[in-house]
């Protein structure tokens, strides 16, 4: 694992691509409002079932750990090349992603790169999960800021995507001089993932496996305050808009239409209230995958929200300003990386029109 200052940067829709690009920075200037998203139906992701089964899932997790990386890789192909044939409605949003990332030439040895990258990351989860960062080569860039917040007991929010590996990003904790003092919950939507999560954690050692904060339960925002006033950080990945956050079934904050990859697509600003509300810095993360056993760990300073603003249009202008950067520098590692990106659901809601 190797420490890096500074990464090689990569302008807003760059089209470079490799391990040399970086997160685009952030708009120097408040950008116009958006309008509102238009109303939708839930985001498919969260009712999708899970395709595997709790047996297969548990002989792979021990497969990987007795045969070691290099054996279970081989085995990565016959099953991402099986969901490429017999999976047409994930095949369907990955084309239609590709296309925006990658340009028209995007073909299906695209998708098949994009599906095994995707499996290799979750492969990998085994071994970051049961502590073997020596199996990995990983560099990590602007820990520094995240880690001074967490030592200085403030807590953070560090706000990412489905893209690359989160698991990589316990190698900031194993590279840090206190890493006790680095405290990482993730707050997520568990419910649909409930059988590779169990296994995962019957694999995983006390100490690499992250603390969870469900979310859209009563405790969760007393939970998360609590872990944040103890110095915790907290992790989120806001590339799918959440539904059921409360009994009403109201989504948290409001969805607004922000351009991304070319196309009108729906984000939701709650995290951005959320960490207002809780006056904390947010930080971009991301973890990632670079091929091989090579990860890039980057970290970015996106919103300052620390300090108590009293005129509620200049909090919703840093709201609003926070949520664009955020866009932007995913846009950016889209078309970077593109085979980074695992959201296979129908983003864009075309298939609602």
């Amino acid at each position: 694992m190797t420490p890096v200052d500074t990464p090689p940067a990569v302008e807003p829709g760059s089209d470079a691509a490799g391990p040399a690009a970086a997160v685009a920075p952030a708009p120097a200037a408040a950008p116009a409002p958006a309008p509102a998203a238009p109303k939708v139906g839930k985001a498919d992701w969260m009712h999708a079932p899970e395709r595997s089964n709790m047996p297969a899932l548990r002989a792979f997790a021990w497969f990987a750990i007795w045969c070691g990386r290099p054996i279970t890789r081989l085995i990565l192909h016959p099953i991402c090349l099986y969901f490429l044939l017999f999976s047409p409605g994930p095949r369907r949003q990955i084309k239609r992603y590709l296309f925006r990332a990658i340009g028209p030439k995007a073909g299906w040895s695209d998708g098949y790169r994009l599906l095994h990258a995707f499996a290799s990351t979750v492969l990998d989860r085994i071994y970051f999960l049961r502590g073997r960062l020596d199996l990995f080569d990983v560099k990590v860039y602007g820990q520094d800021p995240v880690e001074a917040e967490a030592t200085a007991g403030r807590g953070a929010f560090l706000l990412g995507a489905h893209f690359g590996s989160f698991e990589a990003m316990g190698a900031c904790k194993q590279q840090s001089g206190r890493p006790e003092d680095l405290r990482l919950a993730m707050l997520m939507f568990q419910d649909n993932a409930r059988q590779i999560t169990a296994v995962l954690n019957a694999i995983s050692r006390p100490e690499t496996r992250p603390h969870v904060i469900a979310l859209g339960r009563p405790h969760s925002m007393l939970a998360l305050r609590d872990w944040l006033d103890g110095g915790g950080l907290a992790g989120m990945l806001c590339d799918r808009t959440l539904v059921g956050a409360d009994d009403a079934g109201q989504q948290r904050g409001s969805s607004v239409v922000i351009p991304f990859l070319g196309q009108p697509a729906a984000f939701n600003d709650g995290p951005f209230r959320l960490a207002a509300l809780l006056r904390r810095k947010v930080f971009f993360m991301a973890g990632l995958y670079v091929g091989g056993a090579r990860y890039d760990v980057r970290f970015e300073p996106l919103a300052d929200f620390s300090q108590r603003v009293s005129d509620p249009a200049e909090r919703e202008r840093r709201i609003l300003e926070a949520l664009h950067g955020y866009v932007q520098r995913l846009e950016s590692l889209c078309r970077a990386y593109p085979y980074n990106w695992f959201n296979f659901h129908d983003f864009w809601l075309e298939d609602a029109h």
